[in-house]
């Protein structure tokens, strides 16, 4: 990706003599094998409301975090839009000849954060000056955009462009404003790579420039004031918060006794929510009876907050399951559940905590109510 980002340090020794050569070189290690189309134009129709947005803003690394923080925001997804190859793989779109653009999906609860708020959280991204790029990435392919999915998304858009326009921060305002068209996922190496690969996006993100010239256009006014999980949780509060059990469970990765924990044979209807950050997590209408001694769902409930991590502490590789926000260790998720997702997202009762149908919407989860409505 962005051909520069790995700096290859070759120190020669002899003789007493050394020295380090450095050299940015690409870092396109991430071999792709095609993208899926993702079909987006029924999403909410399941009765959760949800809606889409989708932005270009130059490399995706760096556009998920600043939506996946946002409370209402329940999936951030990299990928490729606004060309014509079919199925575009990293290096196709990398090339610049397929006419897309690198993009993120953004799924969104509009009763919770608006169409209007993510707009602005998107020019407080990028350089809408720039039309051949952005920042030290270069060729359309990593252009800006804002692709709209219905007509008021692009009046709102629209609007929002010329506002911009109108305070002078910028000597211009070039970001296209399209209709959106087929939407490719991008490989699993780049979906959430921030988190997976923490030292290496930083080194990226530090060399891009994109910071320098976020700070200088927009200074104090950098972060747009919506309501997000924390950064980062300290240690200290957490120990504080938990008991030594769930201290051990969700920071250091230990895991609980099988079938003499506090959820496994919980049948009540509700949801469970992170213990630390309260970010939800699953919901009792995936739960199944594994037959493991830990509770067992088939799926998240809100998929952007829990990411994957290898885990090769056994002699076995496993897939360990962390939340998003708290990066609490959760549990493991496995290939043998029972359908639709045959997967078994295997978790400890010590990361969690069960909020009851009936407390839902007191205690600030109201919006989880329609998975509970007969059909």
């Amino acid at each position: 990706m962005k051909k520069w980002l790995r700096n290859t340090i070759i120190v020669v020794a002899g003789l007493g003599v050394a020295w380090g050569v450095y050299a940015y070189v690409s870092h396109q290690d991430a071999k792709s094998h095609g993208s899926e189309n993702i079909l987006y134009q029924n999403i909410g129709d399941d009765g959760s409301g949800q809606q889409i947005a989708i932005f270009a803003g130059g490399c995706f690394w760096c556009m998920e975090p600043p939506f996946e923080k946002l409370k209402g925001v329940n999936d951030v997804i990299s990928g490729y839009t606004g060309g014509k190859t079919l199925n575009p793989t990293y290096d196709e779109v990398s090339s610049g000849n397929t006419g897309h653009r690198e993009a993120v999906m953004i799924k969104f609860d509009p009763k919770l954060i608006s169409y209007e708020q993510l707009l602005d959280v998107f020019w407080h991204q990028i350089d809408p000056t720039d039309a051949q790029g952005q920042f030290v990435d270069r060729g359309t392919q990593y252009g800006s955009g804002i692709f709209y999915v219905n007509a008021e998304q692009k009046k709102e858009a629209e609007a929002s462009k010329k506002a911009l326009a109108e305070t002078g921060r910028f000597s211009k305002v070039v970001t296209p404003i399209a209709a959106s068209g087929a939407f490719y996922e991008a490989e699993t190496y780049h979906q959430d790579y921030y988190k997976k690969n923490p030292k290496r996006y930083e080194y990226y993100r530090n060399g891009s420039g994109r910071d320098d010239f976020l700070n200088k256009h927009w200074g104090k006014d950098k972060e747009v004031d919506l309501p997000s999980y924390p950064a980062s949780y300290s240690k200290a509060d957490i120990k504080a918060k938990l008991t030594d059990e769930q201290y051990r469970v969700t920071q250091e990765s230990q895991t609980e006794t099988a079938f003499q924990n506090k959820y496994d044979a919980n049948k009540a209807e509700g949801i469970y929510v992170d213990l630390v950050s309260g970010e939800p997590l699953f919901s009792s209408t995936d739960k199944f009876d594994s037959g493991t001694g830990w509770p067992s769902f088939t799926k998240p409930l809100v998929p952007n907050n829990v990411y994957e991590k290898e885990d090769n502490f056994l002699v076995t590789k496993r897939t360990e399951i962390r939340s998003k926000h708290a990066d609490s260790h959760l549990g493991h998720v496995f290939s043998d559940g029972p359908q639709p997702t045959h997967l078994r997202y295997c978790m400890n009762s010590a990361a969690l905590h069960f909020i009851p149908k009936a407390q839902m919407k007191e205690k600030g989860y109201g919006d989880f109510l329609y998975l509970f409505e007969k059909k």
